[in-house]
């Protein structure tokens, strides 16, 4: 069992940076993968980022590519999404999600078992 708090959302303008983290409680932590997602207002949720279990390897998706960065400390169980250059389109309830074990398709709101309650990062323009 994983269970994951997000926090660090808020109100950011245009150019501004925030970081989010995510706290992880369990034993399995850093034995899975981690991802970012976003799900804005009647729109599905999409993802923004993922790191293996090691930190050998992040994925991003193309429109975040350049300003954002995942980073995890599994020391600390837990996984940041620093976020820099925010657009308006960047605004989101932001989830942190724990990967199923030995899942290597990170993309996939499917590869993931647990997620957090999410957190509302809004952009203005």
């Amino acid at each position: 069992q994983v269970q994951l708090v997000e926090s660090g959302g808020g109100l950011v303008q245009t150019g501004g940076s925030l970081r989010l983290s995510c706290a992880a409680s369990g034993r399995t932590f850093s034995t899975r993968n981690m991802g970012w997602f976003r799900q804005a207002p009647g729109k599905e949720r999409e993802f923004v980022a993922a790191i293996s279990y090691r930190s050998t390897n992040t994925y991003y998706t193309d429109s975040v590519k350049g300003r954002f960065t995942i980073s995890r400390d599994n020391a600390k169980n837990t996984v940041y999404l620093q976020m820099t250059s925010s657009k308006p389109e960047d605004t989101a309830v932001y989830y942190c999600a724990a990967s199923n074990s030995g899942e290597t398709v990170l993309t996939r709101t499917t590869a993931y078992r647990y997620w957090g309650q999410g957190t509302q990062v809004t952009v203005s323009s």
